[in-house]
């Protein structure tokens, strides 16, 4: 049994055969060598580090339990020491003293167990207790300004030193943006009720039936949920639910213990590997803006308790209070060159190391957010990503927004950025529900959203199309609710947007109607032909292609169970799959669908254009076609200009016809035109002519034949 250092903020520099000499201030972190590991840890305000030991025998929190060795060098902001006997599989934390005056920002408590910001493994939940608050939990406007003296050990997870490994090996499956088709999943609830997968949720993602499900479809990139460390809010706990999403890191280096099944991080990447050998990249959905830790009401985990006026947002004017753009308590400071290193640091270690090919960032304009200004598109850390030579060349994706002032930057973001296009969501659903004027919005949808992104020379692959996300309703839903229904969350159903742009169509939730099914299930292929019809990248949200549904639930956040799980079995859903695939194999046997440019009205020198908006009898779109409130139905024909320079790829010509209303006889165009995708009855036969009865809630395409 190792010993306890008794006293906390103790000097000791070596107990049970744990010598601590200088060591090296980098890297950060535990680095397991010869003999021992070095230890460094960014903590400049500090007046002592210790890298506290656990042995897993007897009670670890209390006497006898942990052995707590200060680390003995600072060069520049980083305490280190090399910490002998510190070996793979030990277990550890972090402790940090220093000046507790919240009224100045600095939060230093010797007596929290923190978690190493560069861990790469973690055992083990917080476990509620008050103690792992810094403060004395209790009422009060100055509750927080106490300083707690409990050690909160018995409550903290435990990281796990382990080696280093090498750069995973092998091709990657690099699909260019053109050609991207991305699949927004839950790393857990996309599997949990599929039938005959097994072992850990990171496991099962390269499941051969997974695997065969994401290839029979066509999807490219499986983007994955937040899979970094995180926790179960405290609320939610209390009411017997859990933080399903993980949008609460204390760790951006260690996978979620949840999803590893006790397997340490080469089992993340071993199922990379896999996804990879599939021909599928692995994009993951990464949460730096905030962490878990909250304002000054929230508990002492890691970064508060090493350097909270190093990482936190505070306000000027009051340093005891956090600055709160993300809506989640603090406000990570994204231009500190100590964040900007820990973001990358991650960012390269994800890539590198665990294999994946890209990153959707989560509240990115937060990231993007200088000083007390506000959002710029040379903020220090998007300019060290941009320019850095490994994350250059994987897929960066930004939502691109935040709650803070000026905080909504949709089309601001700088190349190689893509972004969420939450526009492109709205109005295509509008559209399909039948607002009025949305024949305008549509067009602009169609054609990559150029109001928002053709500008600074980025390509019409900026905009990432979605009709729905893990935020909000699943399909089947839109097209079954009118009204949301969160009451299992809590909160009266008071939480979630209200702001839906869906529609029952008759029946709110299921229905035995027969023709209410139908219509349902023609909305959703018109939906879903719309979204790959459309320039930009397609991401379709998992489930969507087998009518999965939340009940009416548009924030099932805290929905571990079967309103939060992708659903297999739902009414329909062999029909919808066979549909989704059919429209992505359209998109991706059609060049024109994913150029990189623009497409324009206007006339080329010779007279041509590349993209046509044409009435139902053929006619050239005028001021007044385009001002028509009542319009429903629009032709447009994509194609591309024989001398513009710079496509991916040349040959061909598309038709489309959308109408969201009642049925139309539509003239068309000159040309042999064959139909190639039918959303109103996906097994219609080919078919031209001079004149078609264009079917109401429907998208019909149609090819040259020499580009069949």
């Amino acid at each position: 049994m190792n010993a306890h250092i008794g006293a906390v903020g103790g000097d000791a520099l070596g107990t049970a055969g744990h010598a601590v000499t200088a060591g090296q201030p980098l890297p950060l972190g535990v680095t397991v060598g010869d003999g021992g590991a070095n230890v460094a840890v960014a903590a400049p305000h500090a007046t002592a580090v210790y890298v506290c030991l656990f042995d897993g025998d007897g009670d670890e929190g209390g006497e006898g339990g942990e052995v707590r060795l200060r680390l003995p060098e600072r060069t520049g902001d980083i305490w280190h020491g090399f910490v002998a006997g510190l070996t793979a599989g030990r277990r550890y934390g972090l402790r940090a003293d220093g000046p507790w005056r919240p009224e100045e920002g600095h939060r230093f408590n010797v007596n929290k167990l923190l978690l190493d910001p560069y861990a790469r493994r973690i055992e083990g939940e917080v476990v509620w207790n008050d103690a792992v608050y810094g403060y004395t939990v209790g009422e009060g406007e100055a509750v927080d300004l106490v300083m707690d003296g409990r050690d909160s050990a018995p409550f903290m997870p435990r990281c796990i030193a382990v080696k280093d490994m090498p750069p995973l090996e092998g091709p990657r499956p690099a699909h260019p943006w053109h050609r991207t088709v991305i699949y927004e999943a839950h790393a857990r609830g996309l599997t949990e009720l599929m039938e005959g997968v097994e072992g850990s949720p990171i496991r099962r993602l390269a499941d051969p039936r997974v695997i065969a499900h994401l290839k029979a479809l066509g999807v490219t990139a499986l983007e994955l949920l937040p899979v970094h460390a995180f926790m179960d809010d405290r609320f939610l706990v209390e009411k017997g639910l859990s933080n399903y999403w993980g949008y609460q890191s204390y760790g951006f280096f260690a996978p979620a213990p949840r999803y590893m099944g006790g397997e340490g991080p080469e089992a993340f990447r071993e199922t990379v590997a896999k996804l990879h050998a599939a021909g599928i990249e692995v994009i993951l959905d990464v949460v730096y803006n905030h962490t878990a830790e909250g304002d000054e009401h929230g508990p002492h985990l890691f970064l508060k308790g090493l350097g909270n006026t190093l990482y936190y947002r505070l306000n000027p004017e009051d340093p005891r209070r956090y600055v709160n753009d993300t809506g989640t308590g603090n406000t990570v400071q994204a231009d500190s060159p100590a964040v900007v290193q820990l973001v990358m640091d991650s960012l390269r270690y994800w890539v590198e190391i665990m294999g994946v090919d890209g990153f959707r960032f989560d509240l990115m304009a937060t990231l993007g957010r200088v000083g007390e200004g506000g959002f710029d598109p040379r903020a220090p850390l998007l300019d060290a990503i941009r320019q850095d030579p490994v994350l250059r060349c994987v897929k960066l994706i930004a939502e691109p927004w935040d709650i803070g002032p000026g905080g909504y930057q949709v089309g601001a973001f700088p190349w190689p950025f893509r972004e969420w296009n939450d526009r492109f969501r709205d109005d295509v659903r509008a559209f399909w529900r039948g607002d009025p004027g949305m024949v305008p919005k549509l067009a602009e949808a169609l054609a990559g959203s150029a109001p928002e992104f053709d500008h600074s020379g980025r390509p019409a692959t900026t905009s990432v199309n979605f009709l729905t996300a893990h935020d909000g309703y699943t399909l089947a839903d839109v097209t079954a609710y009118a009204e949301k229904h969160n009451e299992a969350n809590g909160e009266g159903n008071r939480d979630g947007h209200d702001h839906n742009l869906s529609d029952n169509m008759g029946a709110e939730g299921g229905t035995n109607d027969p023709a209410i099914r139908e219509a349902r299930a023609r909305r959703r292929r018109a939906m879903m032909a719309t979204l790959m019809v459309a320039q930009g990248v397609p991401m379709i949200l998992a489930g969507d292609e087998v009518c999965n549904s939340q009940d009416g639930n548009n924030n099932a956040y805290a929905q571990d169970n079967p309103i939060g799980w992708t659903r297999w079995d739902a009414e329909g859903s062999g029909e919808m799959r066979d549909f989704t695939a059919r429209a992505i194999a359209f998109r991706q046997g059609q060049p024109i669908l994913g150029q990189k440019r623009f497409l324009h009205a206007e006339e080329t020198p010779s007279g041509n254009r590349d993209i046509l908006w044409l009435k139902e009898d053929a006619a050239p779109m005028r001021d007044e076609d385009w001002a028509d409130p009542e319009r429903r139905l629009i032709v447009c024909v994509k194609r591309i200009a024989a001398e513009a320079p710079g496509y991916v790829e040349r040959g061909g010509a598309v038709l489309l016809i959308l109408n969201a209303g009642d049925g139309a006889e539509v003239t068309m165009p000159e040309g042999d035109w064959r139909l190639a995708l039918n959303s109103a009855d996906p097994d219609a036969p080919a078919s031209g002519g001079e004149r078609i009865e264009m079917p109401g809630q429907a998208v019909l395409a149609y090819v040259l034949p020499d580009n069949e």
